[in-house]
């Protein structure tokens, strides 16, 4: 019979082995603890730390603490982190069809947007792979409206104002509309406003809300103009070294965070537009004669996005169309 000193050794060394094959992965994300999609991030590891026992333990790091927005990507295709999560249309400069869920006025709603990424998203995930990094899943953010600190209802009445973009789309848009492009990421969007680096974005409601920009901006105008995607994604070299079950958990983590990110921005769409009218803003549709500019800037802006897709691109946008 073993000893129960002897029990006592086996016990320590096996609770060693198992610490020294266990891993742990941190998790860059660019927003806010309390936004929907560093949430459902942080439910999305707590179902991988759990359902691997302890094996994969993935811990999220919100607001840029550890990476800024604009590293994240970088950063777990180089291994610097193994995973994250990151605004696909913020990299559209590198692959134009990281954008494609930024076409101006392409999609309005969710149904519809929806449709758009199950033609898209073998493409997006593609696209990744040859960056090194393995598609786990994404959430889209609520319909973009835009943001200002003034009443406008004319193009012209955009002229001269500096805009906060995030993307080359949006940096575009600006351009066109004649208002000045200010690269501001969301970690960094308060002290912007504050400070008058920005003076105008565009973006859902739920950015809006999470920064309190009522304390800076006016106006909200629901626009609808897209809904852009947040990606999440694992360093493909670290995704291949999991074993086969490790990968079926995350795997089914990852469905399950896609289907909870988009019921919790759906709820949050209406939540958000009501937090920024308590807040003090005007909240109201936008005005005919605005919408009917801001569409004519997009229908330039597809075009321009179809000529650097190329016919990857152009076969996504008619196969939308085509089932419409």
């Amino acid at each position: 019979m073993k000893t129960p000193a002897t029990l006592l050794a086996a016990t320590a060394l096996a609770t060693l082995a198992t610490a020294a094959s266990a891993e742990k992965w941190d998790m860059p994300m660019a927003y806010a603890a309390t936004n929907f999609h560093s949430e459902v991030g942080a439910n999305f590891a707590q179902c991988v730390t759990d359902g691997t026992g302890g094996e994969l333990e993935i811990v999220t790091h919100p607001s840029g603490s550890l990476f800024g927005g604009a590293e994240i990507k970088r950063a777990v295709q180089t291994g610097q982190a193994n995973i994250g999560e990151r605004l696909m249309s913020a990299h559209q400069n590198e692959n134009p069809l990281y954008g494609v869920d930024s076409i101006p006025f392409l999609v309005s709603s969710f149904d519809e947007h929806e449709k758009l990424w199950s033609i898209a998203q073998p493409a997006v995930a593609e696209a990744l792979a040859e960056d090194n990094l393995h598609y786990l899943y994404s959430v889209p953010w609520p319909p973009q409206g835009l943001y200002m600190n003034k009443e406008v209802s004319t193009l012209d009445d955009l002229k001269g104002v500096k805009f906060r973009s995030y993307s080359a789309a949006t940096a575009r848009m600006a351009e066109l509309t004649g208002m000045i492009p200010v690269q501001v990421e969301a970690a960094e969007l308060s002290q912007a406003l504050a400070t008058g680096v920005a003076e105008s974005f565009i973006s859902s409601g739920a950015t809006g809300y999470d920064r309190k920009v009522w304390e800076h901006l006016s106006h909200f105008y629901e626009v609808d103009a897209w809904l852009p995607r947040n990606a999440v994604f694992v360093n493909m070299d670290a995704w291949n070294r999991l074993d086969d079950a490790t990968r079926d958990v995350v795997t089914d983590c990852a469905e399950q965070a896609a289907a909870e990110g988009l019921e919790r921005s759906k709820d949050y769409t209406e939540f958000t537009l009501n937090g920024l009218e308590e807040g003090g803003m005007t909240v109201t549709r936008a005005g005919d004669e605005l919408v009917a500019g801001l569409k004519e800037i997009g229908e330039t802006m597809t075009e321009e996005w179809l000529e650097q897709a190329g016919d990857e691109g152009r076969a996504i946008v008619e196969e939308y169309k085509g089932g419409m």
